[in-house]
């Protein structure tokens, strides 16, 4: 949406502030965007970046007087990241006020607000350091950074008069209790409880750092963000809310990770895996089919079959949707290596296991 009527959206910020701007010609610029005029809030951005830094150095140092400056460091990034603010402009529906002219912008936006909707329908919103499904345009939280600026140049630059004004969009504040304690360590814990292992895979994308989740050997959560700390909390985040009530329960429960005689393995090995299964037991090389292709260039994802012909008949699986081929390839490979000794063990319970050869240990009557 888009509030055409400029005095109307200048009023909803004041309201939402309650504070009432000197020059309100310094919002108008804060809510506009470089494709619908040059002068836009691009100067203002850079000021309300430095603004917010300072302020939050400044209150996060007189409210930690033991923490060190690399944690302190890290708790000003948690808050003032491009994926928190631009949170704070999804809940408080800044971006209907920004005039722009950039339909590919609207699109990104609005992926992102749905996201962080379900987040909120989820109740995974209220934690401080925001989600993982869509990359945080950053365009929300320029707005954000801008409208202070416009606060903080309309106040002569005062920094006590800019926190006071807007420190309640911030809320709620990650400190150095909050940051770190409740999703990593739930995490932990559940896993510890179902007996399975917990690793984080880290790597760099450009200037970003993913975090990848694995329980069990089963791939669960990814995140990322400019900041290693966040990035991980992100990443458990989506971990925790599909083993809790997503698609990847299974996992604590089944045989993927500690406890079985055969172990699954790490994503990235699975289709190697499976190879060489097919091979040591004489069945044909699996076949790995791209089954759909989705989103734009820079968001897309892929989703393949694996068909496995044994002398029990042909299996066929589907990946989870992923952002790179070989990492849908194992995923498609993961679940077929679970199937497979999952029918394994079915078709020999009750044997004594005494003979030696197939995914079960032992000859299985499935042929398998």
């Amino acid at each position: 949406g888009f509030v055409a009527d400029r005095e109307e959206a200048a009023a909803r910020v004041e309201r939402l502030l309650q504070y009432q701007f000197n020059k309100r010609s310094l919002l108008e610029e804060a809510l506009t965007h470089q494709s619908f005029a040059a002068a836009s809030y691009q100067r203002l951005e850079f000021v309300g970046d430095a603004a917010l830094g300072l302020a939050f150095s400044n209150f996060l140092y007189l409210t930690n007087p033991t923490v060190g400056p690399g944690v302190l460091s890290t708790l000003r990034a948690a808050n003032i990241s491009t994926e928190k603010l631009a949170r704070v402009a999804v809940r408080h529906d800044l971006y209907p006020l920004l005039r722009r002219n950039c339909p590919r912008l609207d699109l990104l936006v609005g992926q992102f607000i749905q996201s962080v909707k379900q987040e909120l329908e989820d109740d995974l919103g209220t934690t401080p350091y925001g989600g993982t499904v869509f990359k945080a345009p950053k365009v929300l939280a320029d707005i954000v950074e801008a409208i202070a600026a416009a606060v903080y140049v309309d106040c002569n630059f005062n920094l006590e008069k800019l926190w006071k004004v807007t420190r309640f969009l911030f809320e709620p504040i990650v400190t150095a209790e909050t940051i770190d304690e409740q999703p990593v360590s739930t995490l932990h814990e559940l896993c510890q409880k179902h007996g399975k292992d917990v690793k984080f895979k880290t790597w760099q994308k450009g200037g970003t750092v993913v975090v990848n989740v694995f329980v069990g050997g089963a791939l669960v959560g990814m995140g990322s963000s400019e900041q290693m700390v966040i990035a991980k909390l992100n990443a458990t985040r989506d971990a925790l809310s599909k083993l809790l009530g997503g698609g990847n329960q299974q996992v604590l429960t089944t045989g993927v990770g500690h406890g079985l005689g055969v172990e699954v393995g790490e994503l990235r090995e699975c289709k190697q895996k499976l190879i060489e299964q097919c091979s040591r037991k004489h069945w044909p090389k699996p076949i790995f089919k791209l089954e759909k292709e989705e989103g734009l260039a820079h968001d897309r994802t892929f989703v393949y079959s694996v068909q496995v012909e044994t002398q029990g008949g042909i299996w066929v699986t589907l990946s989870d949707k992923m952002s790179r081929v070989k990492d849908a390839e194992n995923s498609g490979a993961q679940k077929m290596l679970e199937h497979l000794l999952k029918l394994a063990r079915r078709a020999c319970a009750g044997d004594v296991g005494r003979h030696h050869g197939c995914l079960a240990e032992h000859n299985c009557p499935a042929g398998i």
